[in-house]
């Protein structure tokens, strides 16, 4: 087996390798074309932007006549838009003089929030006065001048939204004198001094025109009449292209863009180093990941302007840091299928040694069993049969006494015979599942005094001192109280086999969380880590040294943890070695 799971291993690790190299075979040319389409892509498109930048030269004259056309056109259309504005305030100035002359005072209300609020609304109306400086009579009378005179409001309140942009004014009626209050006056109403949509309309106009206007007017006419000398010097380096350096005709933008492109249409997604160099220098250096020195297998380069009438103009090269891992990358699926193939086969191969050892060690366990249940059978059969060759005799036939006490023995030793079959044949039925159980209420404490007290005589026999402190309040659980009360015997029997001469026995009980706690603790020889981990496998027993005087089928424990789990409980055990165990036994009592 273990040949044949090295010769797969072999196979796996030679398939992988292959898949390896032909992996990495096909990347390479994958990468090697990209770059030489690059490269190509690059050539085509110095040449298509030759051709291009021509048609625009042409496209650009066009557009700066039409651009030059559009300026003059909107710079005619502001001076007519501004002339019929100056016209319209001629009108209104005119309008106004008459006004002026034909009223001693005339006061012009600059803001229509201000009459809306205090001269529209009566309710407010009372809040307004005239102030006039002290210069603006003579003698008592009112000289012309509005700047002398003003309106107010004695009283701030929120002013109303203008209804339009009128301009008003206000006209005092009857003889005005200094300090004299105006108690009639009249409202007199001109057209707005400026039509706000032709003042928005030029703006908007002379805004297209500083939009239009990046270029000043001598540099269009320049340009259409050919004589710019930067557009000259511009056509003639488009002529003469193939003979700029690389540095001017390289896009590295455009290269870099191109090539992800490429390498992405091959289904190669991975950080790459890019570099572009001349005949003497590096010109540009990209680095997406470390900027080690790279090796000549992950190193690809190409060509740049093949065309030209010299030799190439510049190479193109890049580099793949981390192609190892890509390429490692892409064989996941194959990794990760003969890498589970090959844990099923140590998985198999090592389940198979663990089952040849486990069965020969249920084999040797088993052996003991049959060993330890002959030697337990034969004990009482021998008894049996000694007690019966007596009772043939007929002087000891006739002793009713003698008789009667052997008649005793066989019966007990019967007895003893039948709990030794009873409890293998519980084991049986217990591993096939075809033990029947009860389910009625049973009292802990009772059922353990019972147990102690049914086994007084074994107890008195080994010099056990056995203390009880049942202090379980609520101690009814539901059960079968025949096997609840073979786990406690088995528990105690346990205690007094494995503990030295007098053993001392614990018994508890208490409640916590919903359950009862059964303890069952003695002092003897204990366990050590080992042990505890295989008690309650079925057939172990725990190895006593030189003492051969314990008896048992190790069926015990096993019957006791499954008895325990039927019943929704679970078993814990605390031991040290030479100090004593302590089973603690948790069942769920009774709603």
């Amino acid at each position: 087996m273990t040949v044949a799971l090295l010769g797969v291993m072999a196979m796996q690790y030679f398939f992988i390798r292959q898949s390896y190299v032909l992996k990495a075979q096909l990347f390479d040319e994958s990468v090697k074309a990209a770059l030489n389409a690059v490269a190509a892509k690059a050539e085509k498109r110095e040449v298509m932007q030759l051709a291009d930048a021509q048609r625009k030269n042409k496209e650009k004259l066009e557009r700066e006549q039409r651009r030059l056309e559009q300026q003059l056109r909107i710079k005619t259309e502001i001076e007519h838009l501004r002339e019929r504005q100056a016209q319209q305030y001629a009108a209104f100035k005119r309008q106004e003089e008459a006004l002026i002359a034909q009223y001693d005072i005339v006061l012009p209300i600059e803001s229509n929030e201000f009459y809306e609020t205090y001269l529209n609304d009566s309710r407010y109306k009372d809040l307004v006065k005239v102030n006039f400086q002290t210069n603006a009579t003579v003698n008592g009378v009112f000289q012309r001048n509005e700047n002398l005179i003003s309106l107010y409001a004695i009283q701030q309140v929120p002013l109303l939204k203008a209804k339009d942009d009128s301009m008003r004014y206000f006209i005092p009626v009857g003889p005005v004198a200094y300090n004299a209050e105006i108690l009639n006056y009249a409202i007199k109403t001109l057209p707005p001094r400026q039509d706000l949509k032709l003042k928005n309309e030029i703006l908007r106009k002379e805004r297209q025109l500083q939009l239009l206007e990046a270029t000043t007017l001598m540099d269009t006419i320049a340009i259409l009449s050919g004589k710019n000398p930067q557009l000259v010097e511009d056509f003639a380096a488009e002529i003469e292209l193939y003979k700029r350096p690389l540095s001017q005709r390289i896009d590295v933008g455009y290269i870099k863009s191109e090539l992800e492109k490429e390498l992405l249409s091959r289904d190669i997604n991975a950080a790459f180093n890019l570099e572009i160099k001349d005949k003497h220098t590096t010109l540009y250096t990209f680095a997406n990941l470390s900027g080690e020195a790279p090796s000549p297998e992950n190193l690809y380069t190409t060509e740049l302007f093949r065309a030209d009438n010299e030799s190439s103009s510049g190479r193109l090269s890049v580099y793949f840091p981390n192609k190892t891992n890509m390429l490692m990358g892409n064989m996941t699926v194959m990794l990760f299928s003969s890498a589970a193939l090959l844990l099923v086969l140590i998985g198999c191969f090592a389940y198979t040694i663990f089952t040849i050892l486990r069965q020969k060690k249920i084999s040797e366990m088993k052996t003991d069993f049959i060993n330890n249940m002959t030697h337990e059978f034969k004990t009482p059969v021998a008894t049996i049969m000694i007690a019966s060759e007596s009772l043939r005799d007929p002087e000891i036939a006739s002793d009713q006494t003698r008789a009667a006490r052997l008649a005793n023995i066989i019966y007990d030793e019967n007895v003893r015979l039948g709990d030794h079959i009873e409890r293998v044949l519980n084991i049986a039925r217990l591993e096939k599942g075809n033990l029947k159980l009860e389910r009625r209420d049973v009292d802990i404490n009772d059922l353990a005094q019972a147990v102690v007290d049914s086994m007084e005589l074994q107890l008195l026999k080994n010099g056990a001192n056995v203390h009880m402190q049942l202090d379980a309040e609520h101690a009814i659980v539901v059960g079968d109280e025949l096997h609840l009360s073979n786990v406690l015997f088995n528990l105690i029997d346990n205690a007094i086999k494995y503990s030295p001469e007098n053993p001392a026995i614990t018994i508890k009980t208490k409640n916590a969380n919903g359950h009862i706690h059964i303890t069952v603790a003695d002092k003897g020889i204990g366990m050590n880590r080992d042990q505890l981990s295989k008690i309650f496998d079925q057939f172990y027993r725990i190895p006593t040294g030189n003492r051969h005087d314990v008896k048992g089928f190790g069926l015990g424990l096993s019957y006791v943890s499954d008895i325990v789990k039927r019943f929704g409980g679970k078993v814990q055990v605390k031991s040290e070695k030479d100090k004593g165990t302590a089973f603690e036994i948790m069942l769920p009592c009774k709603g």
